[in-house]
């Protein structure tokens, strides 16, 4: 089985074609910037043992052309993988938001579609493109099933002592206002491979996502038992441009006193806080370089998103009763040796002890950054949501 694996973002495609059920990638790629006229598409495609690189800057419109642009390199007579869209059985879309309606991944169909629609306001930076990707992707790939694998559906075991808020009970019963979490789809993969590493499912893990957006789960015996993030996907830790948990008075201060909007506030903490609001960038790497240069700003604002983390560590040790592991994923988590450190520091009464030669190689894959014989395990594994979708989806029609 061929399942064409699409992750759309604000102003790019991510993808993956896999054959299923080995899971072997046939190719992958990444377009971005689009809208520009110099935007990026980016194609690796498997030649006998290994993979070929293409890489080309164009204009592309939008996410419609966009897609069309992949098809185009699928079905390339030089450099393609397939003869034509058809052969693709399976499109898996990544959706961020599918509110207490989806907890597992699901064949779309129009009241899928409405439903994805309707949850617009609670994840304006992610459904709204997922949804355009799904679209496009029905007229471009006509024969596939398309599927959803929805970022909520790992937390939707959290109990309810975990995700309700402390408001009034019909703003949850009528409005479904809760906490929801997200990145599911990256914190299920990796605390599976924990479980398979260990080949011990009884374990108590928490999963720290750090990207451009950063969440962290508590998971026991490979169930989600509480999450960072809540209603949307602003809250907990501080992100790239996000800022995480605040104290509401600031809200009602900078619309009752400032004179914002509620709009104008809305973009203010998704747009412009975390890193960006605190030291004028938002990509850890540019982050560091101002760090070594000695920019206090800069210095402030790691310090503050390493000590968000720390205090969620101390939260759900409590949540889970212990320890047992600690995984570092995604693209901070997965390549920055100083920010895993430092948030690894003065934990050793919770049993966390960092190895620092570990934590500084360059070696790759799953690997374990703790000291020899320390009581928690500290795990760096790369995340591989597109190959979580692909199994998923997989698993769903078979």
């Amino acid at each position: 089985m061929k399942v064409l694996v699409i992750n759309s973002g604000s102003s790019s495609i991510k993808y993956q074609l896999f054959g299923m059920p080995e899971g072997k990638v046939i190719c992958s790629g990444l377009l971005e910037r689009i809208g520009s006229d110099n935007a990026v598409l980016s194609y690796k495609y498997l030649r006998g043992e290994g993979f070929q690189e293409y890489k080309v800057e164009k204009p592309i419109a939008d996410h419609a052309q966009g897609l069309e642009e992949v098809a185009k390199l699928l079905t390339d007579k030089e450099i393609g993988v397939i003869n034509n869209p058809d052969e693709i059985e399976v499109v898996g879309h990544r959706v961020v938001h599918g509110g207490e309606k989806f907890a597992k991944t699901t064949l779309i169909t129009d009241d899928v579609m409405e439903q994805v629609k309707s949850l617009f306001s609670l994840a304006p930076l992610h459904n709204p493109p997922n949804y355009l990707g799904i679209q496009v992707a029905e007229k471009i790939f006509k024969n596939a099933k398309q599927v959803a694998v929805f970022d909520t559906a790992f937390q939707q075991t959290i109990p309810s002592v975990a995700y309700r808020f402390p408001i009034p009970k019909e703003l949850y019963t009528e409005h479904g206002i809760r906490a929801y979490g997200f990145h599911g789809t990256s914190h299920k993969y990796v605390s599976g491979q924990a479980i398979k590493y260990y080949n011990n499912p009884a374990q108590k893990i928490i999963s720290i996502h750090l990207g451009n957006g950063c969440s962290m789960c508590a998971v026991k015996d490979g169930v989600c038992v509480d999450t960072s993030m809540g209603l949307g996907p602003m809250n907990g830790l501080v992100m790239g441009t996000r800022a995480g948990d605040i104290d509401q008075s600031v809200i009602f201060y900078l619309i009752n006193q400032l004179g914002y909007t509620s709009d104008q506030v809305n973009d203010l903490l998704n747009k412009k806080s975390g890193l960006l609001g605190l030291a004028g960038v938002s990509d850890m790497r540019d982050l560091k370089q101002l760090c070594e240069k000695g920019d206090k700003d800069a210095l402030l604002a790691h310090d503050i998103y390493v000590y968000k983390i720390k205090k969620f560590i101390g939260t759900f040790v409590a949540v889970l009763n212990g320890l047992d592991t600690i995984i570092f994923t995604a693209g901070v988590g997965e390549n920055d040796a100083l920010t895993r450190g430092k948030i690894c520091e003065h934990l050793e009464y919770l049993g966390i002890e960092l190895d620092a030669t570990k934590n500084t190689s360059n070696e790759r894959g799953i690997r374990e950054i703790n000291k020899e014989n320390a009581k928690v395990k500290i795990l760096v594994i790369p995340t591989n949501e597109e190959k979580e979708i692909a199994e998923q989806c997989f698993q769903l029609l078979n």
